[in-house]
């Protein structure tokens, strides 16, 4: 499969503070790609870096199959969508007016602004003043501006940091409709359960360096535990291992009728990367 971006020995220093050291990974057309760490492991300056707005002191990027050197023109703006930190709205203006300013800049039509808002769940809050919504809604429009001319690359910044579970969960919908259409997306997160449930593969960051990349899944079973869980009727949770005499246990449990459910212990994506760089997300 293309890739749509490749990054290789990519390194930013400020001043004497070494913000990412080396690192290197590509992003498939196609996919959704978690770069994952706490606050400060190099996340935002990364996206920044890809978006052209902060240049790399050393390594090489390339997007679109292109060096990001060469794609600064408005063609290029017009690929990819961007939601970082510093996504201005208009204050004074409504949530539409501010859509439908940036809608000309990229001939969108009418109708794909009011299918975006019911993707981020402000479709009633089309006439309210940017100023007067809570910092959560005031995210929601950046989200929707960023999606809203369906880029080929969506770069997103903590896309839902600020945001409550049923307005998650709209956009989590939302992204993967708009995967499914054809946008890559680049997300950056320190929330693990929001990557295990709509990237295909993750890096974790720790201190500026990829300390992991894999799938989600082949995570999860690269530090699962050897044992399994047997929830009994009786509301009791038996370990046991997945040996001979675990197997010998688990055969008993069931001829007996106790057994509710039994799952394996996988990790999540939190427990993991705290496993491998020591330290918890923040």
């Amino acid at each position: 499969m293309e890739n749509i971006i490749e990054v290789k020995n990519l390194s930013k220093t400020f001043g004497n503070k070494i913000a990412l050291k080396n690192v290197s990974f590509n992003v498939k057309r196609g996919e959704t790609f978690g770069f994952l760490g706490p606050s400060g492991s190099g996340k935002t300056t990364t996206i920044k870096m890809l978006t052209s707005q902060l240049l790399q002191t050393t390594g090489e990027i390339k997007v679109f199959n292109q060096p990001l050197k060469k794609q600064k023109d408005a063609s290029f703006m017009k690929r990819i969508g961007i939601l970082t930190d510093n996504s201005g709205l208009y204050d004074r203006l409504t949530v539409l007016d501010n859509l439908t300013l940036y809608s000309e800049l990229y001939n969108v039509e009418r109708k794909q602004i009011n299918e975006i808002l019911e993707v981020v769940n402000l479709q009633n809050e089309t006439k309210t003043q940017v100023k007067k919504l809570s910092k959560g809604m005031k995210q929601r429009v950046t989200l929707a501006r960023a999606m809203l001319h369906k880029p080929e690359l969506l770069f997103l910044d903590e896309p839902t940091s600020a945001l409550d579970p049923v307005n998650m969960k709209h956009i989590h919908d939302g992204l993967r409709e708009l995967n499914k259409q054809g946008t890559t997306i680049f997300l950056t997160t320190h929330n693990m359960m929001e990557a295990e449930q709509i990237c295909d593969r993750v890096a974790f960051l720790h201190q500026g360096e990829i300390k992991q990349l894999d799938t989600p899944q082949n995570l999860r079973i690269q530090y699962m535990d050897e044992s399994v869980t047997l929830l009994l009727k009786d509301n009791r949770s038996i370990v046991v291992n997945k040996d001979e005499k675990g197997a010998e246990e688990i055969y008993q449990y069931m001829r007996s009728g106790e057994v509710v459910s039994i799952h394996s212990n996988e990790p999540t994506l939190g427990e993991i990367f705290v496993q491998i760089t020591g330290r918890e997300l923040a």
